[in-house]
């Protein structure tokens, strides 16, 4: 149910010229069968990492990881048509994104590995602003960034989302707050940490798809607000530990 509503609401949004805030080219996938030995050794990790939970969910079948792989491979090479070069020895201003793509993959377990339909879904999901915030690969050296940020090296999700759960838990937890800077560590390196992988390892599934759906359908601010009322359901713990 949640796969064929999130279809049918972006496909929605994808047609609207005053909800589509990106540019999106015109890209034909490709028909090769691509295997898992194509990939960086990083996202062949992150395949295995995926098919795994996704058959002990019950939503993948044995020829997944092809599926995946498709997937993965297919998004790279539709996303480099809007990335500009940068000459940097930055890691994560190199050709290739840096990290895996835990969206894209929560896209496929949702979608319960059709490789079709989660490509068709990311390429319409592209074009709208939540996706610079969902989507971290998205915005990787994007001509839709300025060339000052982009060679900075820091994604918008930092210091947008993430400054602005620091505002928000100083205004709504000030203790918490405290904690973290007691702690020398900020609250926004964490949640970074929980963006980038759509809360993977640290929520259920349905958590998972609750936050994704939240975020699609109410829009990119509600990602602030789940990172704050999951901090608020750990104040107990995190002051117990700061006290510790």
């Amino acid at each position: 149910v949640l796969a064929e509503l999130s279809e049918k609401f972006v496909s929605h949004l994808s047609e609207s010229r005053t909800d589509c805030y990106f540019s999106t080219g015109s890209y034909k996938a490709m028909d090769a069968d691509v295997k898992k030995e194509n990939l960086s050794s990083v996202q062949q990790l992150g395949v295995e990492m995926t098919v795994r939970y996704g058959k002990y969910l019950n939503l993948l079948k044995e020829d997944a990881e092809n599926g995946l792989c498709f997937v993965l491979m297919n998004c790279e090479e539709f996303l480099k048509q809007q990335q500009r070069t940068v000459a940097s020895s930055l890691c994560c201003l190199q050709e290739h994104y840096a990290g895996y793509d835990w969206f894209a993959s929560s896209i496929f377990l949702i979608m319960s590995g059709d490789r079709e339909k989660t490509l068709m879904f990311l390429q319409k999901f592209s074009c709208l602003l939540v996706s610079a915030f969902l989507w971290l690969p998205r915005l990787h050296l994007s001509v839709h960034l300025p060339v000052t940020t982009v060679e900075c090296g820091i994604h918008p999700v930092y210091f947008c989302s993430a400054h602005h759960i620091e505002m928000l838990l100083k205004a709504e937890l000030p203790l918490v707050c405290s904690a973290f800077h007691m702690s020398g560590f900020t609250p926004s390196q964490i949640c970074l940490q929980w963006i980038t992988q759509c809360f993977w390892n640290y929520m259920d599934w349905s958590e998972i798809c609750h936050y994704i759906a939240i975020c699609i359908f109410l829009g990119p601010d509600y990602q602030i607000y789940m990172c704050i009322s999951v901090f608020r359901h750990l104040q107990h713990d995190i002051l117990k530990h700061t006290e510790a």
